[in-house]
This record gives structure tokens, C-alpha cells and sequence, in this order.
């Protein structure tokens, strides 16, 4: 199971890269059937319904089933069913309900309401193809169905594709990450990094052990590298503002050869020169590395936190997940999480704006982040305390980092399909010795330019 969403995270069209997921929902369509009073909705702004009126009329959610599956939809529609009898929900959802439903799109008659992930989606693509409502008004003064804004319950804000304006609301949150075994740890006596100098050293005496590894990572598919390794330690080398991940977004001239990218280009050569990075990473992908660190023939690898879901299969007896959001960050900061989100949005031709946005206040709560957790396997883009729920110790734990005050969460990066490929290759090179940390960022800046003029064309 190869979580489609982190490909989305930079950008990708997951199937250029990758099989495409497949879930355990229906492509075809379905009604709940309705039984109790209508939910109110939150005082109404940009269109949405006076507090108090009844929802009602047609009203299609289109939801992608994939690695999280869609038992948390269902339920989740049905409640929301329940409270509004008078709506005729219908379900647009399955594996391959983006290709599905795209004519629609392109025809103009969308469904009302539309969970953005897995191949064939792309939030930046929906937003350029000005097939999304400008929520941007609404949303500041939003409150869910408890009378929280949603807006102060994000651990991830919305992404300003345009400047000023929001169009999509994360609804998951995952993190790239460096993942290690807790009890091969323990066993071993070793300390989890918190930075980059004790990751350092502590690679020194992995080596020195000679048993394994320090660091393996996936170099057919080498945005695991980067959306673990490099982006967050940009961050960190900006002194935590990440202001700099929307100038990398808007494709800002010069953003490449900053200070803090050479500063984090320069630590994956750290790495690199003292012979930590596992040899055989550049032919391998991600499946392949990741069975070989559970087997522990490395200490680390560069992953995204749905690894536990993905090699269920696979993970040895008494193997306990560990997770950092970063090591890039020198001795004393913060941990860097750099996020990939799934988002949720309302078409502009939708046809039951009220409905869509209501039902957007009904799943944006605490409650229903604590069931997405459960359910999905994996945490939500709303802050709840995990503990005491049945979510996965690895969920657990990342929602402990995600909520810290010692970590940074840094904006997600969206750049263009080619941009991707280009930068793919130049770290893939750089982890080889092929090419230095200019010359990587030559080629990004070469790259970025020819972009740009394209877009003015």
C-alpha cells in the first residue's frame, strides 16, 4: 500500500511514479437513509444558511478510496445524514473515482463536495483550472458543529495557491520523517538523535559496529529523501520561518541558491561523505528499502508515517516504530515537520453550496479527528489528544510532535510535476557523489527558469 497522498505532496501525479492504490469502497453511488433532527449550521457567511435552517436537496460528497480505506466516510456521512433528514446524500467513491468523475469536472456539473487525494487529483491543478470555491471569507470566522473555529483546530493551514485566498481545508495530516526501531535501540543502548550532531555520531558508531547501516533511503523514488531530509532542514537552517517554503512554491528566482538550502544540500553531504548512506539505496525503492530496515540492515530510513500500515505484512516480531519529524536542525532547535495533507474542497459550480459547507463544519472537530485516527490508521489534520483512543502507537506518538510547542510545522510545498522530476534528480545525484551542492543548484534554478517561462506564455 503506497500512500498516494505523499506523491501529491510535491506535486507528482502519483502514476507517473507509482501503482495506484486500490480500496475496499464502491465506485457506485449510494443514499443513507435518514432518521433524526437536522444539524444546525454555524452562522451564515459567503452563502452558507441561517443558523437553524434546515439542509436540504440533493448533496454529492466524491471521496477517494485508497490507503486509509473509506470506513471513516461512511460513518461519517451517515451521522451527518442522520442530523439532516432532509438531504439526499449521494456517494461518489472508489479507487479510481478521480478519472471517474473527471468529465463531470471538465463539463461543468461537479459533485458538491470533494475529497482531494490519490492519482488523478491535485488541489493546485483544481484551484489553476478554477474549479474550486474561493472560501477565503468564509473560513475566517468558520466555527464546527461544537462552536470551535475551524481555522484555530488546523495543525496545517490551508495552502494559498492564490495569495490571500483559500480554496481547500487539509483534512489529513501525515509527516515525512526519519523512522527508526525503538527496541533495536533499547537493545543497543543507543539515544534517538534530537539533532543533527548527535545523528552524526551516532552514525559514527553504527559504522564503527559494522552490523549494519546507519541510513538507507529509496533512490528510485527520491522525493522520500527529500521530503524527509532536505525540506525540513531548510526550515531549520531559516531559522524556523517557513516563509521560505511559499517563496519555493511561487517558483521565487534565486530560492535555490539560498543560504538555507545550501546549507541543508550541504548536510546530506555530511552524510554522504562519511560513508553513512547505505550503498545500495540508489537502486532501490521503497518497499525494498523499507524491508530491508525492518530486517536492520540500517538504523534509519526516510519514510512518511503510513510506513506501519504499508509493511504490516512485514514487520518482525517485536519491532516497536519509532518516529522524528526531522535530524537536519542543530544542536538545540526544533523539530521540523514537513507535512503531506489531503484536502477538502467545494466545487464552484457546486449546487448545494450550503450542505457542502455545513458538512465541512461537521467533520472538522476533535471528534471526528479522533475517529479518523482509529478508523483510517492514520492522524487527521485536527488537533485532538490521541491517548485513550484505539489509534496506532505510531499515530500516537507523531501527534505528540505535531502538537509540541519544540516542533515547527512547516507549510506544505506544492510545485510543478517537472520541477519535481528535476529535483529528484539532482539529490539522487548529490547522494551519489555525481554532482556538488551548486551544481544541484544550478540545475533547480535552470529548471525553475524554464518554468517560469512557460507560465508567461
Amino acid at each position: 500500500m503506497l500512500k498516494s497522498k505523499k506523491v501529491m505532496a510535491w506535486g507528482m501525479v502519483l502514476s507517473t511514479v507509482m501503482l495506484t492504490l486500490s480500496g475496499c469502497g464502491s465506485n457506485n453511488a449510494s443514499t443513507t437513509s435518514p432518521t433524526t433532527k437536522p444539524v444546525e449550521s454555524a452562522k451564515a457567511t459567503d452563502g452558507a444558511k441561517a443558523e437553524g435552517t434546515k439542509l436540504a436537496g440533493d448533496f454529492e460528497i466524491q471521496y477517494f478510496v485508497g490507503g486509509y480505506g473509506d470506513v471513516w466516510w461512511k460513518q461519517a456521512i451517515a451521522d451527518f445524514q442522520k442530523q439532516n433528514p432532509d438531504l439526499k446524500i449521494k456517494e461518489s467513491a472508489g479507487a479510481k473515482i478521480n478519472d471517474q468523475m473527471k468529465p463531470r469536472w471538465l463539463q461543468g456539473n461537479p459533485p458538491d463536495f470533494v475529497y482531494i487525494d490519490g492519482a488523478g487529483s491535485n488541489t493546485r491543478q483544481m484551484v489553476t483550472d478554477d474549479q474550486l470555491m474561493d472560501i477565503t471569507d468564509w473560513l475566517k470566522d468558520a466555527k464546527n458543529v461544537d462552536g470551535k473555529k475551524i481555522l484555530d483546530l488546523l495543525i496545517a493551514p490551508p495552502e494559498e495557491y492564490k495569495p490571500g485566498k483559500a480554496f481547500a481545508v487539509p483534512l489529513v495530516f501525515g509527516s515525512w520523517g526519519t523512522f527508526y526501531d525503538k527496541a533495536l535501540f533499547k537493545s543497543k543502548g543507543w539515544e534517538a538523535p534530537v539533532d543533527f550532531q548527535s545523528f552524526m555520531a551516532l552514525g559514527e558508531k553504527i559504522k564503527a559496529d559494522g552490523k549494519m547501516s546507519d541510513y538507507i533511503h529509496t533512490g528510485v523514488y527520491p522525493y522520500y529523501i527529500n521530503g524527509a531530509l532536505l525540506d525540513p532542514t531548510i526550515i531549520a537552517m531559516n531559522n524556523y520561518d517557513t516563509s521560505i517554503s511559499k517563496k519555493i512554491n511561487t517558483l521565487e528566482k534565486g530560492v535555490w541558491k539560498s543560504e538555507p538550502v545550501m546549507k541543508a544540500l550541504d548536510k546530506i553531504v555530511q552524510i554522504r561523505d562519511k560513508g553513512l548512506i547505505d550503498k545500495a539505496s540508489p537502486a532501490l525503492n521503497h518497499t525494498d528499502s523499507q524491508s530491508q530496515w525492518l530486517q536492520h540492515k540500517a538504523a534509519f530510513i526516510p519514510t512518511g508515517i503510513w510506513v506501519e500500515s504499508e509493511m504490516a505484512k512485514d514487520i518482525p516480531a517485536g519491532f516497536e516504530f519509532g518516529f522524528l519529524p526531522s535530524i537536519g536542525q542543530d544542536k538545540g532547535g526544533k523539530f521540523v515537520a514537513n507535512p503531506y495533507t489531503s484536502t477538502v474542497g467545494i466545487a464552484k459550480k457546486a449546487k448545494n453550496p450550503e450542505a457542502a459547507k455545513a458538512f465541512m463544519q461537521f467533520i472538522f472537530t476533535e471528534k471526528q479527528s479522533k475517529l479518523w485516527a482509529e478508523l483510517s490508521k492514520a492522524p487527521s489534520n485536527i488537533k485532538a489528544d490521541l491517548e485513550g483512543t484505539n489509534a496506532p502507537a505510531l499515530t500516537k506518538e507523531a501527534a505528540k510532535f505535531y502538537n509540541s510547542p519544540n516542533t515547527v510545522v512547516a507549510p506544505e510545498i506544492v510545485i510543478p510535476e517537472e520541477l519535481v522530476t528535476a529535483r529528484n534528480n539532482a539529490t539522487i545525484a548529490l547522494t551519489k557523489g555525481e554532482i556538488t551542492p551548486q551544481q544541484w543548484a544550478d540545475r533547480m534554478e535552470e529548471a525553475t527558469d524554464k518554468i517560469r517561462a512557460k507560465e508567461k506564455k
